[in-house]
């Protein structure tokens, strides 16, 4: 019995490690970012950097640099911040009392004192960064790797599928839908995937002619490989592809930077299209997922090497930049809110107004993380 008990606890532990370094690889790539986009715009506009913490909490480890900023990494590793000369906390909230006995050169460099375009364009670095740092990994990917190709032929059609209800036929090859030129058979998967319930308009080679259809994909529950399970749009098809039809193609930076703003821009789309439906109701909520799930994604995606962890790394990256540009106070895109009411009213919003949007912010942010984390223990309890 003691064996069997020990037995179990040797592979919780080797789970929990098996999900945490790759989570903290992932995170500390994307959040390091971040704040090196505000600590970079911040001292192109002067602002002097008190703080550069990974992590919130008791400092591990860090050290001074010759501007004294105190590069560390914290206890907590959910998050960092840049802390400016002025701030009062880690969320950038001016201490009052010490702003208000600064004298002129103290000013110059303070955060608050600084013209309302400089601030945003400090506040705006942090989620360019992540997008940047989205499009420097893809492209990176396909410099290497190559774009995989494949002639997007259908094969097969199901039965009382979307695709058989449109008319698509064994032997049909998809040339476009919506207008946008399918390349490969991978293009097509993806643009189905993210497009349930809504018609789309398909244009198929058949034979020496083209052919205008309509389609509509249909809301299935399919498994990963890792099996977890995912809702998507299915079309009904299949391709048997031989080893000799698949095909890489080889690209230049430039067109691999054009490819990597793509794939950020998909995940954007992705995301909000998601979001919209979840709020329009089309789509469940119970797909948002918090810490514990990035934690076992990153685990999971692990296990099939450093290219795709990497490769989540920069979804990961694109989806963080895009939350904390959510006009939320507290976030990012809160703050860029009270700065564009500041540069239309001439003058910024009292004190009393920011501090119960801060308070708003966060009791918004607590909601969201807590359904999050609800929905992380829910999914992996067993079924």
């Amino acid at each position: 019995m003691f064996g069997d008990i020990a037995s179990g606890m040797g592979a919780f532990g080797n789970g929990v490690i098996g999900y945490f370094v790759p989570f903290l690889f992932v995170l500390k790539i994307v959040v390091f970012f971040h704040e090196l986009g505000h600590f970079l715009v911040a001292r192109m506009c002067g602002v002097k950097v008190l703080t550069f913490s990974v992590g919130f909490g008791p400092e591990l480890f860090g050290f001074n640099d010759r501007y004294n900023t105190r590069w560390k990494i914290s206890a907590i590793p959910l998050g960092g911040y840049v802390k400016f000369f002025g701030d009062d906390n880690a969320a950038s909230v001016p201490d009052t009392a010490a702003v208000a006995g600064m004298n002129s050169d103290e000013k110059s460099v303070n955060f608050s004192h600084q013209p309302v375009r400089s601030r945003a364009a400090i506040v705006a670095a942090g989620p360019i960064a992540n997008f940047i740092l989205a499009i420097v990994i893809f492209a990176g990917v396909f410099m290497i790797y190559g774009k995989p190709s494949s002639v997007a032929r259908v094969d097969s059609v199901q039965e009382n599928s979307a695709a058989a209800a449109a008319g698509l036929r064994g032997g049909d090859t998809i040339l476009s839908i919506d207008g946008r030129t399918i390349d490969s058979f991978n293009d097509m998967q993806r643009i189905i995937s993210t497009s349930a319930g809504k018609q789309l308009a398909i244009v198929v080679q058949r034979g020496g002619a083209q052919v205008a259809l309509n389609a509509t994909p249909q809301l299935r529950e399919v498994k990963d490989s890792f099996g977890n399970v995912h809702r998507v749009g299915v079309l009904g098809v299949a391709r048997s592809m031989a080893p000799e039809e698949a095909s890489v193609e080889q690209v230049n930076p430039v067109k691999a930077v054009w490819l990597g703003m793509q794939e950020t821009w998909f995940v954007v789309d992705r995301t909000m299209s998601y979001l919209g439906g979840v709020i329009a109701g089309r789509e469940s909520a119970d797909q948002l997922g918090g810490p514990i799930r990035i934690a076992q994604v990153s685990g999971q995606v692990a296990t099939a090497g450093m290219t795709a962890l990497i490769h989540l790394a920069a979804v990961l990256s694109v989806s963080i930049g895009l939350l904390n540009l959510f006009p939320v106070p507290l976030l990012d895109g809160g703050h860029l809110l009270f700065y564009g009411i500041e540069a239309i009213r001439g003058r910024p919003l009292s004190e009393r107004a920011q501090e119960y949007g801060f308070r708003v912010g966060l009791a918004l942010v607590a909601m969201l993380m807590i359904f999050a984390t609800y929905n992380d223990i829910r999914n992996l309890a067993p079924s």
